[in-house]
């Protein structure tokens, strides 16, 4: 399962959730405004930053929302 660390105000994180929503692409959404999401960001990235992906299958996990973007087009 993809976690997608958003802030639901960040037009980055908009432009990856309607991208996953409109390709079926299954994700659980993380909201940094609830501190026990931006916690796990924080241990997970070291970054403050969204949007924010974890792939917890393939041990991958990357900032930007071009780079989230190409890598669920080649994850299938």
């Amino acid at each position: 399962m993809l976690d997608l660390y958003i802030l639901e105000t960040c037009p980055y994180c908009r432009k990856v959730m309607e991208f996953f929503d409109i390709n079926g692409i299954k994700y659980d959404k993380k909201d940094i405004s609830n501190l026990k999401n931006r916690d796990m960001l924080l241990k997970l990235g070291g970054k403050d930053q969204v949007p924010f992906l974890n792939d917890k299958e393939k041990n991958i996990s990357m900032y930007e929302s071009n780079e989230i973007i190409s890598y669920a087009k080649k994850r299938g």
